[in-house]
């Protein structure tokens, strides 16, 4: 029986679902795995992480109708550091994440703090779409502050960065030595040669790939996974489509009631809301209005 279960394949769900992805990296205890996921993304020797105990499903914009699944964290004590998976290119991403950064940068001080106290703010963008105006950049492109008319390029600060990748543009370059495809490729396609050979040789990455797998056995798990995933879909669509307002705000209604439904389901199995906030993107108000008969 036991060898059984060890010949058993796992289906393995895609890490770069934002319900997994920050399964994998957000949850306190990973600290390893994210702080080795950041040095390859910041090309910098980082000693300690500290992970949000609470993450939340973030709401600010209008059209975040199913949510922001990010990963905030603090680097040595100070930096701030926010990732965020985005599945759906909903055409204002880089709006978006100058908004997200502003705002946690304003954060870290109340009116009439000294200004010195605010510390280097990151934001790190993992899309899964080419972004448009990006066509000429790598696959992992770092966004500062410079002065344009010097030939030096001259930073005027280092508090703001903004780094994006850019997941469509690794195909093909699977045989590549940066270290930094070893977790792109994963988060692409945990299964492949690559990632099985460096494994072996990342203990961090292992560490990865076998809380995967204990995500992809846990059947509640695999529940709201599922779920998540139709809710994506369903999302993706009504921006693919590029249909006119009065058509997708009917799309919408029909969407918002099967989350409904959804959700009322997951309330009699005794699913918490914080699950089904993240599973469907209602909002806790909308769920606690739920009536459970």
């Amino acid at each position: 029986m036991e060898q059984q279960k060890q010949n058993k394949k796992i289906k393995r769900y895609p890490p770069k679902m934002d319900i997994i992805f920050q399964a994998i990296f957000g949850e306190v205890g990973s600290e390893n795995i994210t702080k080795d996921f950041l040095e390859k993304i910041l090309k910098r020797k980082i000693e300690k992480i500290s992970l949000d105990k609470n993450p939340i499903l973030r709401r600010e914009l209008k059209d975040d109708k199913l949510g922001v699944l990010d990963i905030v964290t603090e680097l040595d004590g100070k930096e701030k550091c926010n990732i965020e998976m985005q599945l759906i290119d909903k055409n204002n991403i880089i709006e978006r994440m100058l908004y997200y950064w502003s705002k946690m940068y304003t954060r870290q001080i109340k009116a009439g703090d000294d200004y010195n106290k605010l510390e280097k703010t990151i934001v790190i963008l993992i899309a899964d779409f080419n972004i448009k105006g990006l066509e000429e950049v790598e696959y992992h492109s770092t966004w500062k502050i410079i002065e344009t008319n010097n030939v030096k390029k001259l930073i005027l600060t280092d508090k703001f960065e903004l780094d994006i990748i850019e997941l469509l543009k690794i195909k093909g370059r699977e045989n590549e030595k940066d270290q930094l495809l070893d977790w792109l490729i994963f988060l692409e396609n945990p299964e492949s040669e690559r990632v099985i050979r460096k494994m072996e040789e990342n203990e961090n990455l292992k560490e990865a790939v076998e809380k995967l797998d204990r995500i992809s056995e846990d059947e509640k798990m695999q529940r709201i996974i599922e779920l998540r995933e139709k809710a994506i879909r369903d999302e993706h669509a009504i921006y693919a489509k590029g249909v006119d307002d009065g058509i997708e705000k009917g799309i919408t209604k029909g969407a918002k009631q099967e989350k409904l439904q959804i959700a009322e389901n997951m309330l009699k199995e005794g699913t918490s809301i914080e699950f089904i906030e993240k599973v469907t993107g209602l909002t806790k108000e909308e769920i606690e209005k739920i009536n459970i008969k």
